[in-house]
């Protein structure tokens, strides 16, 4: 046999798996036997065979075959892939084809011919792994993240040109990258670029937004679980480590890790395996790590909040992305971007910003970086009815001046209110949710507000 793989054999006649055993050891990975079928479901989630050689003909039944039948459906209710390759004394063709209807891959009698049996089971492994991995290359286009597309880093400020040039360094290489920076600054889309850029290019990219998985799913969603593994485990689903198997991982956040999930991450990745929740037998997988964070780890680490040895891991290379408030010109070269992504998703015509709106724009901090901005430029593409945005298209309600300006109107945070809400309402039509939406607050805070402005 050219592939050797797991199988599962059940029959009640102990001299048959004897003879059995004895004979497949030389050629197959693992051998697991049993007389019990009430034991199918526990070795099929610890063991998880290629292959199952089912005895068709029980002591309750030695003739009809329907308790290998009733086997053969709980097998399947449990996998639908698996590979069920039915066995008996009674061969006949009858019984031959009512098997493959039911979901047999193939048919044996005894006595067997080794040569045939061998070759039965050979390509019975082969089937079971090609099953396997269109299953997986499935749940791969399911988490599929950014597609084919290059990711588009825009920005010409020293800053970003050497980020950009970092990348292009790390086209060759399969290590494992750290991406720091603030919130917003772009750290998913650099990451997929590393990906674009990268060995694995062709291959699956999987997210994992650690800020918002609750700890207490984390070991399921990275590691995936066997059916009954839980209470709502109806069905087994691999995590998205096994998923990007072969691929590249990108675990957003990665500072928000509890020690105890630092520690079982620490070890996946060392060990290079993985093992599902509620299954024995360990999943061997090949990732390539790419973690993000906007946390100071060195610091955490002194802390004790975060694994000097998960550190060194993850970090083999680090590139850090700049803030918003240091990449100067960026600043206007962001803003044209959204404003033509804009105009076309609301079917707009703005021309562009007006001066006195580009120096407002540049003279804001932008604590939440190219997010905030993006956000920013798609109210004011929204609400705007002019052909160029002016600065009073922009609000920004926590923001400092940087130079004195004579105090007027724009300054006067009610009469901004009332202009924005007025422009709100216009926009949507009256529709007092659609409104409360472009303005970023809830229904019931318009409402207070229309109550204190007098709307």
């Amino acid at each position: 046999m050219e592939d050797k793989g797991k199988i599962l054999i059940i029959d009640d006649n102990e001299d048959v798996l004897f003879a059995l055993n004895l004979l497949l050891e030389p050629y197959m990975e693992k051998i697991k036997v049993t007389t019990q079928p009430g034991r199918i479901e526990f070795f099929m989630k610890s063991f998880h065979p290629d292959v199952i050689l089912l005895d068709m003909n029980f002591r309750r039944d030695a003739i009809s075959g329907q308790e290998g039948f009733d086997c053969l459906e709980q097998i399947l209710a449990i996998d639908p892939q698996a590979v069920v390759i039915f066995m008996t004394a009674y061969a006949d063709t009858d019984k031959a084809v009512r098997a493959i209807k039911a979901g047999a891959t193939d048919f044996v009698s005894k006595p067997w011919e080794k040569d045939k049996l061998l070759a039965t089971l050979s390509s019975a492994v082969k089937l079971s792994r090609s099953r396997r991995e269109v299953g997986r290359l499935q749940q791969q286009v399911q988490v599929l993240q950014g597609g084919d597309e290059l990711p588009e880093l825009i920005g010409r400020s020293p800053a970003m040109m050497q980020v950009k040039e970092t990348i292009g360094k790390l086209s060759d290489t399969d290590a494992n990258i750290l991406v720091l920076g603030e919130n917003g600054t772009g750290k998913d889309l650099v990451a997929r670029m590393l990906k674009f850029y990268s060995p694995r290019s062709q291959s699956a990219f999987v997210t994992i937004d650690l800020g918002s998985i609750p700890e207490q799913l984390f070991e399921s969603e990275l590691f995936g679980y066997e059916k009954g593994a839980f209470t709502d485990a109806r069905k087994s689903k691999p995590g998205r480590m096994e998923v990007a198997s072969g691929g590249t991982l990108f675990l957003d956040e990665i500072g928000n890790l509890s020690l105890p999930m630092q520690a079982k991450l620490l070890t996946a990745i060392e060990k290079r395996c993985i093992t599902r929740l509620g299954a024995v037998e360990p999943i061997s997988i090949d990732v390539r790590l790419i973690c993000a964070t906007n946390a100071d780890l060195r610091q955490r680490v002194e802390e004790g909040a975060f694994r000097q040895d998960l550190l060194y891991r993850i970090n083999t290379i680090e590139l850090s992305i700049p803030p918003l408030r240091e990449r100067g010109e960026d600043i206007i070269l962001l803003s044209e971007h959204f404003l033509a992504v804009y105009n076309k998703k609301y079917k707009k015509e703005i021309r562009g910003l007006t001066r006195e709106a580009k120096q407002k724009l540049m003279k804001y901090a932008w604590p939440g970086n190219v997010r905030e901005l993006q956000h920013t430029l798609e109210r004011a593409v929204i609400l705007a009815d002019h052909p160029l945005l002016r600065p009073d298209d922009f609000f920004f309600p926590n923001s400092k001046k940087t130079v004195e300006e004579p105090i007027g109107d724009e300054l006067n945070l009610e009469k901004v209110e009332r202009k924005v809400i007025e422009r709100a309402l216009r926009v949507s039509g009256g529709n007092m949710t659609r409104a409360a939406e472009l303005l970023g607050i809830t229904r019931f805070a318009l409402y207070r507000k229309l109550e204190k402005l007098g709307l």
